[in-house]
C-alpha cells in the first residue's frame, strides 16, 4: 500500500520536531525573535502561512516559537548537493521547480494540507531587495480553494538587515514577527485568485508598516492600492491551471 503523501513516518515526525525545537531555540535566542499574534494560528487542522520573504533563515523566524510544525518549500536545486539533500530529506521540506509550473509539488502541497498539516509559503516568489514586500504572485488562492485551508498572513521585520541578498554571510540582530487575522477560504473563493492576490499585497503591506512602526522604525511609503497582479509562473509556486484536480489520496 502507497503512503499516504500528506502523512510523514513516525521516524521523521520525531526527527523534525527534534530539530525544530533546537534550531528555533538557538537562532530565535541569537537573533532576539519576538512574535506577535500566535493566538491566530490554530493549534490542529490545515493552515497556509504566507509571509514575506527577507533572508535565508525567514523559515525559523516564521516557526519562531509557534507550537506546531510548518511544512516548508524550496527549491528543488538544493537536491543537486548530495549531503544537503539527504538532511532536507529528513525534514519536512517539499522540493519545488522554479520557473515553471510544478504540479507535481502543488498536489504535493495540497496532499499535506488536506492531512491537516501547516504549509508555509512565501508568496512573493523571492527574497526582498530592498526590504519592502513586492506585489504577491497569482495563484496562492488556489491552494486554499483545492485544500480547503484557511491563510494565515505574517510579516518579519529585522531579518533583511541581517542577512541581505548581497551578502555571504549573516549577522547578528533583532527579528519580530506578526501573526495576522485569519482569512478564511470562504472569502479567497469570493475573491478569486487575481483580487485575492491584490488584497493579499495590501495585507501584508499594512501589517509591515504597523509592525516597523511598533518597533520605532520609519513605515514605506506603500502605494494605497496594489498595482494590478501579473500572472505568470512565479518562482515558488505555480498559477491556476483549469481543470487542475489534486490527485486523490491513496
Amino acid at each position: 500500500m502507497a503512503q499516504n503523501p500528506g502523512k510523514e513516518k513516525l521516524v521523521k515526525r520525531i526527527w523534525h520536531s527534534i530539530a525544530r525545537i533546537l534550531s528555533t531555540g538557538i537562532l530565535c535566542t541569537l537573533y532576539r525573535v519576538r512574535a506577535y499574534g500566535m493566538k491566530h494560528v490554530p493549534r490542529k487542522g490545515p493552515v497556509i502561512i504566507l509571509c514575506n520573504h527577507q533572508c535565508y533563515i525567514d523559515p525559523i523566524f516564521v516557526q519562531s516559537w509557534v507550537p506546531r510544525n510548518f511544512h516548508f518549500i524550496a527549491r528543488q536545486t538544493l537536491w543537486n548537493s548530495k549531503l544537503l539533500g539527504a538532511l532536507l530529506n529528513t525534514l519536512y521540506v517539499i522540493p519545488i521547480k522554479q520557473g515553471r509550473a510544478d504540479i507535481a509539488a502543488m498536489r504535493t502541497i495540497i496532499a499535506k494540507l488536506k492531512a491537516g498539516n501547516a504549509v508555509c509559503l512565501f508568496p512573493e516568489g523571492e527574497r526582498t531587495f530592498d526590504g519592502r514586500i513586492s506585489e504577491v504572485k497569482a495563484g496562492f488562492g488556489l491552494i486554499s480553494r483545492k485544500s480547503g485551508a484557511d491563510v494565515v498572513p505574517v510579516v518579519l521585520e529585522g531579518a533583511f538587515e541581517c542577512w541581505p541578498r548581497t551578502k555571504k554571510f549573516p549577522k547578528l540582530g533583532k527579528v519580530v514577527v506578526s501573526f495576522g487575522e485569519t482569512i478564511k477560504t470562504e472569502e479567497i473563493k469570493r475573491l478569486g485568485d487575481r483580487e485575492f492576490a491584490k488584497f493579499l499585497t495590501r495585507r501584508l503591506r499594512q501589517m509591515h508598516n504597523e509592525l516597523r512602526l511598533k518597533m520605532g522604525r520609519e513605515p514605506f511609503d506603500y502605494p494605497q492600492d496594489a498595482p494590478d497582479t501579473v500572472v505568470g509562473v512565479p518562482s515558488q509556486i505555480s498559477v491556476d491551471e483549469p481543470g487542475f484536480e489534486p490527485r486523490p489520496e491513496s
